[in-house]
């Protein structure tokens, strides 16, 4: 246990060198304030912007406060992704192409370890920034629009960190494939793009996809209640999370004695 402290200190020393524990909340906040700010500012902006006749009246639907907290989701479910991913997609590949993963491994640890390690330290800064970028979007949607339930905010929250750490996953496991960051995170994206792409076609066979999350999130705030293959969903979700941190470690420690 101490040796995975000590790694797992260690990402989060190098995170904080690299600034990502300032700039990655940053992007997040700003990208959960976007579409509440935007949504119930866009008459003004429109009027601001001129080129509109004169005498035109802007009409625009005030959105319900549900449907305006259901794009932040959107908002961070798209770029929030791309940019975790950016993020991270180097996280052991670039290690392996330094050669400081080498050095790190000389000593006896196991390579488990330093995979999951790494895991962890994805998943917090990914956790931290979902939630602050989230409950931004939740504070502006509730002073603006109308109060949203907290507990409504906090059961979506875990849903859709349950989906970022599939992504965060998918990431660490091609990192550990491929020496290049740049593969790793292309492959994780097209991944998730094809994986939603699937679901969204194939609906009621792939009621099991790590991707219906994002649909139970927008259930639960749109009607307030879960579908019915919310945890076939969850389950084959932790699963696959499980099988690709194996899959990641045993690949690796056969990289590592080619």
């Amino acid at each position: 246990m101490k040796q995975w402290l000590t790694l797992f200190n260690k990402e989060l020393l190098e995170m904080w060198r690299n600034f990502k524990w300032i700039w990655l909340p940053l992007v997040f906040i700003i990208l959960g304030m976007t579409d509440p700010l935007t949504s119930f500012y866009m008459p003004l902006i429109i009027d601001a912007v001129g080129g509109m006749p004169e005498g035109t009246i802007i009409q625009i639907p005030t959105p319900a406060a549900n449907e305006v907290l259901l794009m932040t989701v959107s908002q961070l479910s798209t770029i929030g992704i791309l940019i975790i991913v950016l993020a991270s997609m180097g996280s052991i590949a670039a290690e392996r192409k330094s050669g400081l993963a080498a050095m790190i491994l000389v000593k006896p640890i196991p390579i488990i370890k330093y995979v999951t390690a790494k895991w962890a330290s994805l998943l917090l800064i990914g956790f931290v920034c979902l939630f602050l970028g989230y409950i931004t979007g939740w504070y502006y949607t509730s002073i603006l629009f109308a109060t949203v339930p907290f507990e409504l905010f906090l059961q979506s929250y875990f849903i859709f960190a349950i989906w970022f750490t599939f992504v965060l996953t998918l990431t660490l496991f091609f990192s550990a494939i491929f020496k290049v960051g740049g593969i790793a995170g292309f492959l994780t994206l097209t991944t998730v793009v094809g994986l939603s792409i699937l679901t969204n076609v194939f609906g009621d066979f792939m009621v099991w996809s790590p991707a219906q999350l994002t649909d139970s999130v927008a259930s639960l705030i749109m009607v307030g209640h879960l579908g019915e293959s919310f945890w076939l969903s969850v389950t084959a979700t932790v699963l696959l999370v499980i099988a690709m941190l194996t899959g990641a470690a045993k690949i690796f420690e056969n990289k590592e004695l080619e």
